[in-house]
């Protein structure tokens, strides 16, 4: 690889503009209203401002790892914007990085995550106005699926472009959903007693059991 004219990095024009518009865009899956809204979103956002401030501003993780990068793969360009896409690099994919494996699979995880955000806000909505606890759709497999969705939105980032920011970041986000997720927890007992606690032993918090998927349990009805 060469240089081209065009600058790769120190593009801080690019960095609020992207940022700014991926939040709108999530802002407009998640709706965030309560305090605990606000939260989970506010750490998503500060992984997304981290993710494109090394994509196009600076590249923090290349000039970390540039000495040991350029020893092993001496013929790769590493301060050019594509270099920025290490897993496509460190592999040696013959192709655009663009259109790697890992930048693919990415998006899978990226668009999946925020369909589930939104499928799952959908159904959660509906049975807020309805003062039900919401068990169908998403929730008939998971008990948290948003919270699924912001993981696999930020882990199909790091498939796509990973920093040592971010992968720092990612292991305390997951914890700190599980954090929120188990005082949402609390409070759904206190509001539905015996319907929850339930709901919990047929349903998990996060990762949902494969008979679950293909069982048709998406069209279980909502109790009070």
């Amino acid at each position: 690889m060469t240089h081209n004219d065009a600058p790769a990095y120190g593009l801080w024009t690019l960095v609020a503009i992207n940022s700014a518009v991926f939040l709108l865009f999530a802002f407009s899956f998640f709706k965030p209203q309560t305090g605990r809204d606000w939260r989970s979103f506010g750490a998503f956002s500060a992984f997304v401002v981290a993710l494109f401030a090394e994509m196009y501003g600076f590249p923090l993780t290349i000039y970390f790892l540039s000495g040991w990068l350029q020893s092993r793969y001496p013929g790769v360009d590493w301060f050019s914007h594509d270099a920025g896409h290490l897993p496509e690099m460190l592999f040696g994919w013959k192709t655009n990085p663009h259109f790697g494996p890992f930048h693919v699979l990415s998006f899978i995880f990226i668009g999946g995550g925020f369909w589930l955000i939104a499928a799952a806000w959908r159904m959660l909505y509906e049975a807020q106005k309805r003062q039900q606890l919401a068990t169908s759709g998403a929730y008939a497999h998971v008990r948290h699926p948003q919270y699924v969705g912001f993981v696999l939105v930020m882990f199909g980032f790091l498939l796509q472009w990973p920093t040592l920011l971010t992968l720092a970041m990612f292991p305390v986000l997951v914890v700190m959903y599980a954090f929120l997720a188990r005082q949402e927890e609390r409070e759904a007992v206190r509001q539905f007693g015996d319907d929850y606690r339930r709901y919990m032993d047929r349903v998990p918090a996060f990762i949902p059991r494969i008979s679950s998927l293909f069982s048709g349990r998406g069209n279980l009805t909502e109790r009070q």
